[in-house]
């Protein structure tokens, strides 16, 4: 199999994960899930982190966007990775690891939750 350039920033993402003993996979692409999800899942210090990995002027389409932008609602890290900013990784453990760290977003106001009543 080739790899191809996105394969390569998904690939060093991977090692900076597992250099960084940091949990993750790769959702697999099989037409069973939702459209959109990032690249690689990981979770780090109990936080979840969202990866969507690019290369040369890909861009994220609309259905990441919307799928990044529900994870950061829910209090999770989502982030885009290139192959030029793939050291950007190792701030982001980093500031996971620490205590009380500001790296998640507020969550939605609840007008904007969906009800919680019982089923």
């Amino acid at each position: 199999m080739a790899s191809t350039p996105e394969r390569k920033v998904k690939e060093a993402v991977a090692a900076v994960l597992k250099n960084n003993a940091v949990y993750y996979f790769f959702p697999p692409a099989n037409g069973l899930g939702r459209a959109g999800i990032p690249d690689i899942i990981a979770c780090c210090n109990g936080m979840f982190l969202a990866i969507e990995c690019k290369a040369g002027k890909g861009v994220t389409t609309a259905l990441q966007e919307r799928e990044l932008s529900r994870i950061r609602s829910a209090g999770g890290v989502a982030i885009v990775v290139r192959e030029n900013n793939i050291d950007s990784i190792q701030p982001i453990i980093n500031q996971l690891r620490k205590p009380n760290h500001e790296l998640t977003q507020r969550a939605a106001p609840p007008s904007s939750r969906r009800s919680q009543s019982p089923a």
